[in-house]
Order: C-alpha cells, then sequence, then structure tokens
C-alpha cells in the first residue's frame, strides 16, 4: 500500500531507516543526511506492507509546472517486486492532481555504475526520456543524467 506521509518525524524516520540500508547509493553521510532532514518540507509517500516500510518516494516543486522526484530508496529485499514501479505511479498521479505537468528526476549518467545504470533503466521503464547530462553537476566520477516525463 502506498500511503501519503505529512508528519515530519516520520518522514525523517523512514527515509533514514530506508537510505541507510542502501549504502550503495546513498553512503555519502552528507548528502544522506541531507536528503533526511529536507525530506520533512517535501511530498513523501510511503510503500508498507502492514506495518512494514517497503520504502519511500519523494516530491518537491521546482518550477510553477515540475516537480522533481528529489529522493526515491527502496528495500533491498524489495528490489525487482513491483516497489519502486507503484511508488512511481502513485507520485505522477499525486504531482498531477497538484497541477504539476512536468517531473524530472537525476542520477548519474548511464555508463558509469553498475548499480545506476539498473536506476537508469528503471527510471526508463517508468516512462521518463533524456532530457540532458551536466557532467559537473555533481562531479565530474558522477555526470548528472535528468529525466523527464509529461504528466498530462
Amino acid at each position: 500500500m502506498i500511503v501519503l506521509i505529512k508528519d515530519a518525524d516520520e518522514k525523517r524516520a523512514i527515509a533514514r531507516a530506508v537510505l541507510e540500508a542502501l549504502p550503495e547509493w546513498f553512503e555519502v553521510e552528507e548528502s544522506r543526511e541531507g536528503y533526511i532532514r529536507d525530506c520533512a518540507d517535501w511530498t513523501f509517500l510511503a510503500a508498507k506492507d502492514g506495518d512494514r516500510i517497503m520504502g519511500f518516494l519523494c516530491l518537491k516543486e521546482t518550477g510553477n509546472a515540475t516537480v522533481e522526484l528529489a529522493i526515491m530508496g527502496v528495500m533491498k529485499e524489495y528490489h525487482r517486486n513491483g516497489v519502486g514501479r507503484k511508488l512511481v505511479e502513485k507520485a505522477k498521479e499525486v504531482a498531477k492532481a497538484d497541477g504539476y505537468e512536468f517531473m524530472q528526476v537525476k542520477t548519474v549518467r548511464m555508463g558509469m555504475y553498475e548499480d545506476y545504470d539498473r536506476t537508469n533503466l528503471f527510471y526508463v521503464s517508468c516512462g521518463f526520456k533524456e532530457f540532458e547530462v551536466f557532467p559537473h553537476h555533481w562531479d565530474e566520477a558522477n555526470p548528472c543524467q535528468i529525466y523527464v516525463t509529461y504528466l498530462k
């Protein structure tokens, strides 16, 4: 079940539990702590199996017509089981209902790291299209690939 979480402390607790369980993607403490802090102010969707957290996704506004899928994490035991796809589908519904026309997501460009290649393929399979690469947005070892999708 995908639920909208409103309570800031609950958002931070869920984000911490999931992100700390995914060191392959969120090993940089400063970035991870920034996501945990900032998620309290964003639209926060959680995937739950009863009381068990399977994953979460956050949306933040980046323009009057655009929302960014700012952070997403799914516990490893739920990878490749449709949890991430359900989170993205619900996020698109919520963003569209809130009046946004586009959703973007940033990840590391395809071909850099196997884990991120799977992430890229996941976003493409969810309907995102390559928009642009910013080679120095983060750093040279992590060129930023932006994907977008139209919500209408």
